[in-house]
């Protein structure tokens, strides 16, 4: 077998094993090890093994994942983030489908302090799924609304999707989380408009609320929340103006998270080793899995299974939309079945190399993959946020959620076409930065 046979024979063999349940971290090791054997022998492949997860875990930038993470979690458990629905609710509760729009805007605060999607999934499914059920929502607007909020979370900052994406594709993470941002914010806009428009269209799946606050009230209910803002604010504030890089970011994000905690009488003793336990817990498995995705890397490189996919797309005079429908097809069909980080650390080092040929901005590109890969956590038949929704929730069927988010995958449809259309949508926020 030549190389490039060798090649994509191993990509074959790590799909199959994914398919069959392996451990992603254990398909990742095991298929470039037994590849590298395979073209060089013994003494390389353990080289290889020996060298390439050493110099790829020594990097500086991999230590703000740790940091976010502690970050999101004691903000989480000490309930920082607890009054984000409640303030939204008061401002937006008399607006079509105002519970639903405040969920919205609640899990958008609640991404930018997180990062992360389930948790934004589930702490909103805990809070406004019981109170717009109680309103009589429709279950499929209530939870569909919360399911799509949630994906929000993998594209405002701190994004840990985003900081892997920058750290293997070599892109500036500050210009990323301005990038992922925008396109957040944008997300939450698009969710608003059609939760808006289908609470107008069809009155009776969100009965309009006759709540009045004064404006004293809802001043109040701001109050609350202003712990979280200032959290997100002097994070981002002091990254986006240089003040610190995004690895010093992650740090004083989680310092402050314990000094505002401490200073609201929240920080328990057993909140904070809770905190810190699933901090170290969740960046093990990422290590163990973007470790994995660096060996598949050198091994697609090695064997030439990336220039050989660049020459056969270049050959066929294939465009780049063409391309990027490609993607849109291949990360939607993984993303029923992985979870967005493994499917997008098994694909960068085939995929990467093909966009870059085609001359894609890298950074435009990191901001598509991760708004696509946020699609695959709500659409069936394993739409990870509909399971943590549906787990969180209880009363709700998967298939009543799974109804509900479909609206939502329509809108992101919309959203991804903008993106290609637009990439000043993407790039505006970046090249401030310049």
């Amino acid at each position: 077998m030549t190389d490039v046979q060798i090649g994509l024979a191993g990509i074959g063999i790590l799909l199959f094993l994914i398919a069959m349940r392996v451990p992603i971290a254990i398909a990742l090791f095991t298929v470039p090890f037994a590849g590298i054997y395979a073209m060089f022998g013994w003494r390389p492949a353990f080289g290889a093994l020996k060298v390439i997860p050493f110099d790829f875990a020594a990097s500086w930038e991999l230590s703000s994942i740790p940091m976010f993470l502690l970050m999101g979690y004691l903000a989480y458990h000490s309930g920082i983030t607890a009054g984000l629905f409640d303030a939204a609710r008061v401002w937006l509760a008399r607006l079509p489908g105002g519970l639903a729009v405040a969920s919205i805007f609640g899990a958008s605060g609640f991404a930018a302090v997180t990062g992360s999607s389930v948790a934004t999934a589930a702490a909103m499914g805990r809070i406004a799924v019981p109170e717009m059920l109680k309103h009589g929502y429709d279950p499929r607007l209530a939870t569909g609304t919360v399911a799509a909020a949630g994906t929000i979370g993998a594209l405002i900052p701190p994004s840990i999707l985003l900081i892997l994406y920058g750290i293997i594709a070599e892109v500036p993470i500050n210009k990323l989380f301005l990038g992922g941002a925008g396109v957040g914010l944008f997300s939450a806009f698009a969710y608003v408009v059609l939760v808006i428009g289908w609470a107008t269209l069809k009155p009776e799946v969100a009965p309009r609320s006759d709540e009045k606050h004064s404006l004293r009230e809802k001043f109040t209910e701001l109050r609350k929340v202003a712990p979280a803002l200032l959290l997100a604010f002097l994070v981002f504030g002091g990254l986006f103006a240089g003040l610190f890089t995004p690895t010093e970011a992650g740090a004083v994000g989680a310092a402050l998270c314990v000094l505002i905690a401490a200073g609201q009488r929240k920080l328990t003793w057993r909140n904070f080793i809770t905190s810190v336990a699933e901090s170290f817990t969740t960046t093990s498995a990422l290590l163990f899995i973007v470790i994995g995705a660096n060996l598949l890397a050198r091994f697609v490189a090695l064997s030439g299974v990336d220039s050989y996919i660049s020459d056969v797309i270049a050959s066929m005079s294939s465009s780049t939309y063409l391309f990027l429908a490609g993607v849109v097809i291949i990360y939607l069909i993984l993303g029923m079945f992985l979870e967005p980080t493994g499917a997008m650390i098994i694909t960068l080092p085939i995929v990467l190399p093909v966009a870059a040929t085609l001359g894609v901005n890298e950074l435009w590109f990191g901001i598509f993959l991760a708004k696509l890969l946020e699609v695959g956590m709500i659409t069936p038949p394993i739409g990870l946020n509909v399971f943590v929704l549906n787990g969180v929730v209880g009363k709700v069927s998967l298939g009543q959620i799974f109804r509900g988010t479909a609206r939502f995958i329509g809108a992101d449809m919309v959203v991804l076409l903008l993106l290609v259309l637009m990439p000043g949508i993407v790039l505006y926020l970046p090249n401030l930065l310049n």
